[in-house]
């Protein structure tokens, strides 16, 4: 794999470069040499932040992780991006097409976890008629990330979570 390196904030140092190689050389057997992988590090306030983007044709395995130590982001962004290879390696094996970018016996190993998408639980609830301000209110008395309401001005049914910074978002259908 072809390494493209940089940093945000950051200084990429020798040992970054080594911990980069030693982590992620474990996903060399996945991909062939021509692979870009594009490394970026970046550091706001306390946050050791690194994001790690694989193009691969028809796709992108991408993750990102932050941590208050940039080795410890390192490490959990390789599990991240393994959990991803096998789920895209499903994918291609499922609809056979895109198995260029793998080496042959990545693709030919059975031996994989099975990460299917499976929903364990449903749930049903009303929905009451609310303003957005009123939604945010009542996700955060909840707990929760996110809140689903009908919003009481376009009688529509949107959606507020919680955003990075103690911000929140509105999603509202568009048809």
């Amino acid at each position: 794999m072809n390494y493209i390196i940089s940093g945000k904030n950051i200084e990429v140092t020798e040992g970054l470069k080594a911990a980069i190689h030693d982590k992620l050389g474990k996903l060399d057997k996945f991909f062939t040499d021509e692979t870009e992988v594009q490394v970026t590090f970046s550091v706001e306030k306390e946050r050791q932040k690194i994001e790690v983007t694989i193009p691969v044709k028809g796709s992108v395995i991408r993750a990102e992780q932050v941590s208050d130590d940039m080795y410890v982001s390192i490490d959990l962004v390789e599990e991240v991006i393994e959990r991803q290879i096998n789920r895209y390696k499903k994918k291609l094996v499922d609809q056979q097409q895109n198995a260029a970018f793998f080496q042959k016996e990545f693709i030919d190993d059975d031996d994989m976890d099975d990460e299917e998408i499976k929903i364990i639980r449903s749930k049903r609830f009303a929905v009451k008629p609310m303003d957005a301000e009123e939604a945010c209110i009542q996700m955060e008395l909840l707990g929760h990330n996110f809140f689903v309401f009908r919003n009481a001005d376009t009688d529509e049914v949107n959606v507020v979570y919680k955003r990075k910074g103690n911000t929140y978002g509105l999603i509202e259908p568009e048809y």
